[in-house]
């Protein structure tokens, strides 16, 4: 490659698996979308497009720790290899466990897989993919016999109808929304059904919102499946390959589509519209899967695409959006407890004596191994005593998520292989390794369409940083099993892989890439985005659209399911129901995002949804805080006022953690209830209480360097030139100079000081060397300044940073709407108001604003709707 050429790569974050321009300068690392790539042909969302913000060293962990002290490779492995194989010998296979994740590679999962179920013989590795898309493997499995994905990204724009169901598409998997908005303004017949108890930025796109009841859209998709038949939308020639159609319509006819919460006149539009219309793609997310009956959702949504035939063909079919990076690569190497490589069933042993022989392994586990929420209650309990955690936080992200921490914490020995020590898991590890990041390393990815995508290196790695496949495979070598892991680098892992699919494939299973298991080197480098299957006589396509399934029977199954509530149940003391999500700018615990100002300027704390008659009922003010309780744990959030939320529902995001909100780890507050079928946590529809937080005092802070605050509500981000900080607290220091010394660490730093005691006012300014190093600004209630304008003065010889607002010839921009490229609230309503932009396409010729990723359209829109209905009431 040529130098100054870009390197085509995949983009880090969710499913969708957009492809990036990877290019290495003197400056630093620059990204762009790849025209030429299937998935995305050049877009971006806010976040693919600030990767290079994210690429920095700073809190990267350089080497390997063991008990706290930095060694070397050799030392750091020897130990690991040696107190597992103790732990195998003292306690046996189940004793030991690892815990991955979906921003692995394949080829890293790969490996995970094979040492743990072929050579230590347990089949305790799952992934924190359990958490998103567990429910999805198992309807597909019940209804298809495998673990499908019928249609591809082609059919969200050959749709006469896309229904979204659970899925915040806008937000969530924002270029699938750019490619579902171009089609339907090039074909503007195309309807757009969102179903969602919220109302997100989503809705925009929308010609029908259906706010179902929580967790009842095996109601709602029973009462279609109803419809189809009673309308003679069923396909009888198609039904001639499916099993189960009249247990399933029994079931369906049951229910009551009352239970849906929705209006009779939205129900027959949508059933109506469902029916008369061919060509629908269901497109299903988070909401379908993370629920008690997540299974069965996803089994009610396939049974209606089974009944009319509506599958497997263009423009048509269930479709379910993965939330992370690689979730299909990791089901496609068996990274789930309850399954083997290659889509193979563990529990059929004559697919577990192929892979047995395949590998040459020395043992075979017989029966499933430990799913998440068991996993960590086994090293609770103490059944688990070895414990491997690769690229992931559970001690934030999973359910009941201080019970997991404190199970970590007490386990006799943990690994934790991750980029950064600054994790609240990482900091509960006896033994951390230092692993490779995005940008850094080589291997595969599969999205959402079943289109397996290359991640290549731009940068070196730093310090001794190594990819997860190479940690994996030093330490099976090192228990012994040379051979089986003497890997000379990810292609010949991917041919392995390759060449086990096509076993998989005689056993009769989907999944085949049979025809890369003889790629070279070369050929691997170079290897283009490419759709599976690839065989001999076959690339890409969809499946299932000529009645062929992968079930015993070869025919496709029906599945009777009904409706229940979800596990856990309101009550006098536990009143709201607590749905819980991501946010447009944010992924996962932070740990890659966190580290860019720019994504951090849109919402730079955690925050709590709230219908205005309930906070007015409770008391809570827009903008304070509340204290949130569930029976298993508590935050503080900052209060969101809005009817996006229906009364009794509230809602709030998952990113949070110790590291830059310690009270705002709402996964505390989760239950871990979990549906039968797959084993994923019910984490849209927990019970909480919610009560004003009874603040003393709020402040704002910005500061160079990273402070940790010791106060009941604090919240850390980024900025441009050092940190910001939300802070509130119970009782009133004594000192105020005193205190912002002690958070600041500037015991001997210039200060300039304002107070009001009367009115519980004081701002502090500290500088040295005539530069502002950090403020403080603390108030009774929430802070009113120009938060961006603070941060912007960190470094500057700044003469008035008491203000806390830019002067007059300096307009303050407000909170960032656009992070794509940084246009903040104000400066758009001054257009709007201006009268120089009056729709969302004119605000984003004049500002830029929403031409991007497309994201923040919504809230423009909003803004927008506020600025008529004010100028209506005038």
């Amino acid at each position: 490659m040529a130098e100054g050429e870009p390197i085509r790569s995949t983009c880090a974050y969710c499913g969708v698996g957009c492809g990036v321009l990877l290019t290495p300068g003197a400056e630093g690392l620059s990204v762009a979308g790849d025209p030429d790539h299937p998935a995305n042909h050049g877009r971006l969302c806010s976040k693919g497009a600030a990767l290079a913000e994210t690429v920095g060293h700073a809190d990267r962990l350089l080497h390997p720790q063991v008990d706290g002290i930095e060694t070397g490779w050799d030392r750091a492995l020897d130990h690991v290899a040696e107190r597992f194989r103790q732990t195998l010998r003292e306690h046996g296979p189940d004793s030991v466990a690892f815990y991955v994740s979906g921003q692995m590679l394949t080829e890293d999962y790969y490996v995970a897989n094979k040492l743990m179920k072929g050579f230590i013989g347990s089949a305790n590795i799952d992934t924190n993919s359990r958490l998103c898309m567990a429910s999805t493997v198992a309807g597909h499995r019940r209804a298809f016999g495998t673990d499908t994905v019928p249609g591809t990204y082609e059919d969200l724009e050959e749709a006469d109808l896309v229904v979204l169901v659970g899925s915040n598409l806008a937000w969530c998997h924002p270029v699938l929304c750019q490619r579902l908005a171009a089609a339907k303004a090039a074909r503007p017949g195309l309807r757009v059904v969102n179903i969602d108890p919220r109302r997100t930025p989503t809705c925009d796109l929308a010609d029908l919102h259906l706010p179902v009841a929580p967790g009842e859209d095996v109601a709602l998709f029973n009462g279609l499946l109803a419809a189809i038949d009673a309308r003679g939308a069923t396909d009888a020639a198609y039904l001639a390959h499916v099993e189960g159609l009249d247990a399933a319509l029994d079931t369906a006819r049951a229910d009551d589509p009352a239970r849906t919460g929705l209006d009779a006149s939205l129900l027959e539009r949508f059933y109506g519209l469902w029916c008369r219309t061919e060509k629908v793609v269901t497109v299903f997310s988070q909401g379908v899967n993370q629920s008690t009956s997540g299974t069965d959702k996803v089994n009610a949504i396939l049974n209606c695409h089974l009944a009319t035939g509506r599958i497997g063909r263009p423009g048509m079919g269930p479709f379910s959006v993965t939330g992370q990076p690689n979730a299909m690569g990791g089901r496609e190497v068996g990274g789930l407890a309850n399954m083997l490589a290659c889509h193979l069933e563990l529990e059929d042993p004559v697919a577990r004596a192929a892979v047995r022989d395949f590998w040459d392994a020395p043992r075979m586990p017989e029966r499933p191994g430990r799913k998440a929420v068991e996993l960590f209650r086994g090293v609770e309990s103490g059944a688990i005593r070895a414990l491997w955690i690769i690229n992931t936080n559970p001690a934030v992200s999973m359910p009941e998520a201080d019970r997991v921490r404190d199970a970590i914490a007490a386990c006799p020995f943990t690994v934790v292989s991750d980029i950064t020590a600054r994790t609240d898991t990482a900091r509960l590890a006896h033994v951390l390794l230092p692993a490779a990041a995005w940008g850094e390393k080589d291997g595969t990815v599969t999205n959402s369409d079943r289109t397996i995508s290359r991640q290549r290196a731009a940068l070196s790695a730093p310090g001794t940083a190594r990819p997860d496949w190479a940690i994996l495979a030093g330490v099976g070598q090192r228990m012994g099993w040379v051979r089986a892991f003497d890997y000379d680098g990810p292609a010949e892992i991917f041919r392995e892989h390759a060449t086990l699919s096509g076993v998989a494939a005689r056993l009769g299973r989907d999944f085949d890439i049979s025809a890369l298991s003889d790629i070279s080197d070369a050929g691997y480098a170079a290897l283009s985005p490419v759709r599976w299957p690839v065989t001999a006589t076959r690339t890409g396509g969809r499946f299932f659209g000529d009645g062929r399934f992968f079930t015993p029977s070869g025919k496709g199954r029906m599945v009777p399911v009904s409706a229940r509530a979800p596990a856990s149940v309101a009550s006098a003391d536990y009143p709201f129901r607590f749905n819980t999500g991501r946010i447009r700018d944010q992924w996962h615990t932070m740990t890659r995002s966190g580290v860019s100002p720019r994504l951090s300027r849109h919402l730079a704390e955690p925050f709590l949804e709230i219908h205005p008659d309930d906070a007015t009922r409770l008391g809570l003010a827009p903008a304070g805080l509340a204290d949130v309780t569930s029976p298993h744990g508590a935050c503080v959030l900052r209060v969101l006022v809005t009817d996006r939320v229906r009364r009794g529902e509230v809602f709030a995001p998952i990113h949070w953690t110790a590291e830059t909100a310690p009270s705002g780890r709402v996964d505390a507050l989760v239950a871990a209830e979990v549906d039968p079928v797959s084993g994923q946590p019910e984490s849209k529809a927990s019970v909480v209480s919610v009560a004003p937080f009874q603040a003393a005092w709020h402040a704002f802070a910005v500061s160079a360097l990273r402070a940790t605050p010791r106060c009941e509500y604090w919240a850390r981000a980024r900025s441009e030139k050092g940190w910001r900080l939300e802070l509130a607290g119970r009782a009133r220091p004594m000192d105020w100079e005193a205190t912002a010394r002690a958070l600041f660490d500037l015991p001997d730093a210039t200060v300039q000081s304002v107070a009001d005691p009367a009115r519980g006012l004081t701002r502090l300014a500290f500088s040295e060397n005539g530069r502002l190093v950090a403020a403080l600004f603390v108030g009774l209630e929430p802070v009113a300044l120009s938060r961006e304008h603070l941060a912007g003065l960190l470094g500057d010889a700044a003469e008035t940073p008491l203000s806390g607002r830019p002067g007059a010839d300096m307009p303050d921009p407000g909170p960032v709407l656009c992070s794509c490229l940084n246009v903040g609230m104000n400066t758009i309503l001054s257009a709007i108001e201006s009268g120089d932009a009056l729709s969302v396409e004119q605000i984003g010729t004049a500002l830029g604003a929403g031409t991007n990723c497309g994201s923040c359209k919504p809230e423009i829109a909003a803004l927008l709707s506020q600025a008529a209905a004010k100028e209506a009431a005038e």
